[in-house]
This record gives C-alpha cells, sequence and structure tokens, in this order.
C-alpha cells in the first residue's frame, strides 16, 4: 500500500476558479475518498521521480480522451475481441504511462473500492502532471463517469499535427471550445516528444513549390532534417517539443514567432488575427499562459459522457 503524500508544490501558482460545471463539484469525495486526491498525487510523483517524461504522457493522456467521447476514460479501455479500442488508433499508438492510472486505481480500491471514477483519476492525474512541472495547479471538478464504449476508428476526430487553423477552430468548437481555448491548450505542448511521423512531411517534399516548409525557419528545418533523414530507418527517431521539455512554461509560444512550431498545426496559430495575438501575449506573460490553460482545462475536462465507476480501468464493469 502506497502511503498517502499529499502533493505540496510551495512554488506553484494556484487560481481559483469558483463557477459551478455541469453536474461536476469540487468537493464530490469529501465525504466518500477524502484521501483520493492526495492518492492520485502520490502516484503521479512517484512514476515522475523515475521517469520524467510521465507528466507530458499524462497530459497527452488527458486531451486525448476527452476529444473522443468526452472525458470517460474510453482511451483506456482494452480491444475486446473483434472491437479494436481508442488506444489502439494510429494517433494513440504513442500514448504511455498508463501504468500510473492502474497504480492510482489499486490504491483506491483498496480505501475507496467502487467509488472513484478513472476519468476522474486521468483528469486529475494531467493537473498533478502540470504542477509536477513546475506549471500551475488549480481545483478539478470531479464527479466524472467511465464510459462502456472505446472505437479506435473514432481517434480521427482528435486534431492532427497538420491541421490549419480553420480545422483547428472546427475541431474545437464542436465541443464547446473557443479560440482562447484552443490557443491556451495548444501550450501543453510545452512537454514531451514528437516522433517525426508528426512533422516530417514539412521537411521533406513538402509541396510543389518547396521542398520545406516556407513557414518554418531554415535553420531550425536543418536541425530537424538532422534527426529525421528522408529515408530515416528509425521509427523512434523525433525531437522534444521544445527545449525545456520537461518544464511547463510559455517558451512554446516565443518559439512559434520565431518560426520553431514543430507542428503545422503550432505554426499555424500565426495565420488568425485572434490567435497571433494570444501568442504574443502568452509569450510576454507567462502568468497570463498559465492563467488562460488553467481556465481552458477545467471547461475540456468537464466535457463528460460516461455511465459508471470501472473496477479496472482497462475494462468495463
Amino acid at each position: 500500500m502506497a502511503p498517502i503524500v499529499a502533493l505540496f508544490l510551495s512554488s506553484v501558482l494556484i487560481f481559483s476558479v469558483f463557477s459551478p460545471v455541469n453536474s461536476l463539484s469540487y468537493n464530490y469525495y469529501e465525504k466518500t475518498c477524502p484521501h483520493a486526491e492526495s492518492i492520485i498525487a502520490y502516484a503521479v510523483k512517484t512514476a515522475t521521480s523515475k521517469d520524467k517524461t510521465v507528466p507530458a504522457a499524462l497530459l497527452r493522456l488527458h486531451f486525448h480522451d476527452c476529444f473522443i467521447r468526452g472525458c470517460d476514460a474510453s482511451v483506456l479501455l482494452n480491444s475486446h475481441g473483434r472491437n479494436k479500442a481508442e488506444k489502439d488508433g494510429p494517433p494513440n499508438l504513442s500514448l504511455h504511462a498508463l501504468y500510473v492510472i492502474d497504480s492510482a486505481k489499486k490504491d483506491l480500491e483498496t480505501w475507496c473500492p467502487g467509488v472513484v471514477s478513472c476519468a476522474d483519476i486521468v483528469a486529475l492525474a494531467a493537473r498533478d502532471a502540470v504542477a509536477l512541472s513546475g506549471g500551475p495547479s488549480w481545483g478539478v471538478p470531479k464527479g466524472r463517469k467511465d464510459g462502456r464504449t472505446s472505437e479506435a476508428s473514432e481517434t480521427v476526430k482528435l486534431p492532427a499535427p497538420t491541421f490549419t487553423i480553420s480545422q483547428l477552430q472546427q475541431s474545437f468548437s464542436q465541443r464547446g471550445l473557443s479560440l482562447d481555448d484552443l490557443v491556451a491548450l495548444s501550450g501543453g505542448h510545452t512537454l514531451g516528444f514528437s516522433h517525426c511521423s508528426s512533422f516530417e512531411k514539412r521537411i521533406h517534399n513538402f509541396n510543389a513549390t518547396h521542398n520545406v516548409d516556407p513557414s518554418i525557419n531554415p535553420s531550425f528545418a536543418a536541425k530537424l532534417k538532422g534527426v529525421c533523414p528522408e529515408n530515416r530507418k528509425s521509427k523512434n527517431a523525433g525531437t522534444t517539443m521544445d527545449p525545456t521539455s520537461t518544464t511547463f512554461d510559455n517558451t512554446y509560444y516565443k518559439l512559434i514567432l520565431q518560426k520553431k512550431g514543430l507542428f503545422s498545426s503550432d505554426q499555424a496559430l500565426l495565420s488568425n488575427p485572434k490567435t497571433k495575438n494570444l501568442v504574443e501575449k502568452f509569450a510576454t506573460s507567462r502568468e497570463a499562459f498559465s492563467k488562460a490553460f488553467v481556465n481552458s482545462m477545467i471547461k475540456m475536462s468537464s466535457l463528460t459522457g460516461g455511465q459508471e465507476i470501472r473496477k479496472n480501468c482497462r475494462v468495463v464493469n
């Protein structure tokens, strides 16, 4: 049994949000599982101490969960028989650190069986991941239910790294998220690593006119070509999302202004006056970015859609 360790980060900016969100509640487990958040925080902190890529993985896991059927932990379900689950869809094959959710769930089932949903664990773990990486912390509304459906074919709905600003806007607006949310949540790319497959079309045979995407800084393109040569043999080759890839900061936005956004979808944020203005604002102020990120995370994580509390996060009850 893991000891209950409260996550305490004195250097973290904490933003209070008082507005009620859907049927979720900030004190949902106050009586039924008062130590829930501490147990989840301990699992995230323990895993991160052994593997610095865990926070980025947990934040990405939450995004990929919420963008399909709402935040219902459908991304955690295993494929079964002929049903290929979300986690086996092409965009999700590189998801990892799911064991952290399993670890937290195992301890929670010991302390308060059948009470805390896997969807809430994913949402809280994402918050803890950001805080442990030097980013803000915030109160997470709780009370999500776990979904019973998970289909790999639905992962085509995830925003792709090749998306234009209009495609990004449509994807976010379909989920009730605004252009402000789009720019703030894109800042999650301050953490993590990307394989060449997500950006190599920008640096090799871009189109009939240009071999390299003209919206990319030439020296940055040359550096990426070194990491991802045209006839590369390694499937695992890639690069960090930004030079401070384990620190949650506003470097991501500064790089976009230098034409050093890794994905087409990152650089696309400069192609609309409103999103460009927000990129400039967040590049200038880390605090403005953190505040906007928190508000947008709460909004996104309140997209709900589940039906049950799973006993095992990988299988329906």
